[in-house]
């Protein structure tokens, strides 16, 4: 009597992922061909090209909230927590959420040089130039609600929270195939641990914007540097210093319940530690 109800079960499970996997392959396919639906000769960094994509990709966030729905549909996944919620678009614990990860990025940049900061004028020309919004603005926005806010919920119940962080930048690396090397060196997606985490979606957005403006810490420019070893130092430091402060600064004790970890509880997978 028990092998037909393990047979069941496995059953069961199969069709989770198949759901899952093809929810998520779906979203990257929609997400991509929103930028090239627009037939045009134009460069990608021209202004009309870059309104055309941006509408499109702000549509595809649109419906990504319907994605998941269909996915707990289909996979049968029934929890006591809002869509939103999953998604990690909430008010509660918004504030460590916004303030923390944020800092994190930013101590990992440790002996990059830095932008200079932005003063009221300089607002208002960035406002109104269509690269730097699309940079960052649209693009952190509408990424993590589709890679992070709407594909992290499908993966959590069968991977687990760890299996997920590391899966993650496979589906960002094919909608990014020419940063995809870039992800697998670092070896699993911080904004996605960050996003489980917190539960909030505003940390991982917040960062991506960050991460757009200042780039990656320059190891090849820093050996050429006059103050090399300084330089070198700092990044050193800010790389130590991320690891020290990365579990401490996403502990869940400081931002509340993280309601996409109900998903992995639910699936069976190993649960949010």
């Amino acid at each position: 009597m028990q092998e037909p109800l393990h047979g069941c079960i496995r059953q069961e499970q199969y069709k989770s992922y198949l759901v899952s996997v093809t929810g998520c392959l779906l979203l990257v396919l929609l997400y991509i061909g929103s930028l090239y639906i627009w037939c045009s000769t134009l460069p990608r960094d021209h202004p009309r090209v870059i309104k055309r994509r941006c509408a499109s990709v702000i549509l595809v966030s649109a419906v990504s909230p319907a994605f998941v729905k269909l996915w707990m549909y289909w996979a049968d996944i029934t929890v006591d927590k809002s869509l939103w919620e999953l998604m990690g678009v909430c008010l509660k614990g918004i504030i460590p959420a916004s303030t923390l990860p944020l800092l994190l990025i930013t101590v990992s940049h440790l002996g990059k040089k830095q932008t200079k900061p932005l003063y009221v004028q300089t607002w208002r020309l960035c406002m109104q130039d269509a690269e730097w919004i699309r940079n960052q603005v649209v693009a952190p926005v509408t990424e993590e609600l589709v890679f992070r806010g709407a594909m992290l919920p499908m993966m959590v119940p069968c991977t687990g929270t760890t299996a997920a962080i590391f899966i993650a930048p496979l589906f960002f690396g094919v909608a990014h195939f020419h940063h995809i090397i870039e992800q697998l060196q670092l070896g699993k997606d911080r904004v996605s641990a960050i996003f489980l985490g917190s539960g909030h979606i505003v940390g991982p957005i917040l960062c991506h914007s960050f991460c757009n403006s200042q780039g990656l810490p320059d190891i090849g420019s820093a050996l050429s540097h006059p103050q090399r070893s300084a330089v070198l130092f700092c990044y050193l430091s800010g790389f130590l210093l991320f690891l020290v402060l990365l579990f401490p600064l996403t502990d869940p004790f400081l931002y509340g319940a993280r309601p996409v970890c109900s998903l992995a509880e639910v699936g069976g997978a190993p649960i949010c530690q």
